[in-house]
């Protein structure tokens, strides 16, 4: 399992973190979310073949880029 944890700088509400949070855990391999909306903190617990760039690629998507 890997894991990495990154800062989203626009990250300003209870929204944001649910929206993260539900479509992260939508992706296959996905193990584990946790998103902090006061440090604007999220680490993503994953396991292969989900790569970080599809989970980076993802964040982008949604407008949550990650900021590492």
């Amino acid at each position: 399992m890997q894991s990495k944890l990154f800062n989203v700088d626009n990250i300003s509400c209870e929204h944001c973190v649910h929206t993260i949070k539900s479509e992260l855990s939508d992706l296959k391999g996905v193990t584990s979310v946790e998103v902090d909306q006061e440090t604007k903190q999220v680490e993503v617990k994953w396991q292969d073949p989900l790569t970080w760039d599809e989970i980076k690629n993802l964040l982008e998507e949604i407008n949550y880029p990650p900021n590492e």
